[in-house]
């Protein structure tokens, strides 16, 4: 089996879906052969002499390495030149967001291409290794709170100096899912007091044992079968606001992170709570991209209102490119080996993980709510199939 792995176009990304170690590791294992992109690793700390050490072929250019993959790895989402260039009836595995990208599905069916969205991979338990999203979640939870600490006009720890006693920033974290269970460790381990606010009771614990005190608000039936927080009634929301903006107000950082699959992102921080901020605190806005959690917030851009900044950063693990292309390595090949046997490529629909993020396979849009969402007819399905076991669906990672 050939993998192609061709270096990333998007302006800041510096990862690449797979480092040396891994080449060498599969190569000898399994038999696969890479072909990789001159200069696809650089920015990850990973020179074009490290690839071909491993076992990898290097190529010049782009088409050079498409032409040679049975299966192409991505990290961000292809553009339609970039699909363009795949062999008809290769595969590709990828961030892909297909119902945020209709137009790539269509080119993607079109080429014939089988594809697989990463951010697709059923949230179920033995499928955690492949869970590409709380990978990444994990080294953005990280990065914020470093973010936020290099911002703010205080130091992070209690000190205690000749020149007096400096009392530790106090960091709020909105969201205890992935990123935000890291916010939290990493905002203690800077010295900060730490407070967490999530709707799901079910966290109290996960927050407590990393050492941060939990913002109690009950809500019953405040989680959905992915693991993630539901939309609140309008009623619930009036009151989750108000408990928000009465621990707000003594926050030197705040930390947001709260997403719902398939929908813009829950206001958490409105312009109210930044006026009774402190001057000089710091919201980091996690979600930014789809719509923000903090009034105000811009992606890729800071922000200052009422003398509060509010950053909107869209890729922190490409800042740390080095760990997060090696987490981004090991849920690609676990997943290609999910996906594969000894001869190669397997479709199997009686696979939940296939059947959850496989988009397109033969010229057809086969993933359900990709094909609801573009507003095209269910499949009809022969009657030899037989029904998977599970959508996969009702556990599937945020669309976003």
């Amino acid at each position: 089996m050939n993998i192609a792995v061709p270096k990333e176009t998007l302006t800041g990304e510096t990862r690449v879906a797979i480092v040396p170690d891994q080449v060498r590791a599969l190569s000898e294992k399994n038999g696969w052969s890479f072909f990789v992109q001159a200069g696809a690793g650089v920015g990850s700390g990973y020179s074009d002499d490290d690839y071909q050490e491993a076992g990898a072929t290097i190529f010049p250019d782009a088409k050079a390495v498409y032409d040679k993959g049975d299966i192409t790895f991505h990290v961000q989402v292809p553009t339609v030149d970039q699909i363009g260039l795949l062999t008809a009836g290769s595969a590709l595995i990828c961030m892909l967001w297909p119902m945020q990208n209709p137009d790539l599905v269509n080119a993607l069916a079109s080429q014939k291409i089988t594809s697989f969205a990463m951010d697709k991979v059923p949230r179920i338990t033995r499928a955690q290794s492949m869970d590409i999203l709380s990978a990444m979640s994990t080294v953005s939870g990280y990065k914020a709170v470093l973010l936020a600490s290099t911002e703010l006009l205080k130091f992070c720890p209690m000190l205690m100096t000749a020149a007096g006693t400096i009392r530790p920033a106090k960091a709020l974290i909105l969201g205890a899912g992935v990123a935000g269970l890291m916010g939290i460790g990493t905002a203690r381990r800077l010295g900060c007091v730490v407070e967490a606010f999530d709707v799901r009771p079910a966290t109290k614990e996960q927050v407590e044992s990393l050492g941060a005190k939990f913002v109690e608000f009950a809500v019953e039936d405040s989680e959905d079968a992915g693991g993630y927080a539901k939309a609140l009634d309008q009623d619930q929301q009036q009151k989750q606001l108000e408990l928000i903006h009465e621990h707000i107000k003594d926050a030197d950082m705040v930390i947001t992170t709260a997403l719902i699959p398939g929908r813009k992102a829950p206001v958490l921080v409105t312009d109210a709570m930044l006026q009774d901020m402190k001057p000089g605190s710091v919201v980091v806005d996690l979600a930014a991209i789809q719509g923000g959690n903090c009034e105000g917030a811009q992606p890729d851009q800071t922000v200052v209102k009422h003398g509060v900044k509010i950053l909107g950063p869209t890729n922190l693990p490409a800042t740390v490119p080095f760990h997060a292309s090696q987490m981004l390595s090991k849920v690609f090949t676990t997943l290609l080996a999910e996906l594969s046997n000894e001869e190669g490529l397997e479709v199997n629909l009686e696979n939940e993980v296939t059947v959850g993020c496989m988009i397109t396979h033969q010229g057809e849009i086969v993933h359900e709510r990709t094909r609801e969402s573009m507003g095209l007819p269910p499949l009809s399905k022969p009657e030899s199939e037989p029904e998977p076991e599970a959508s996969g669906e009702s556990a599937s990672p945020a669309s976003a």
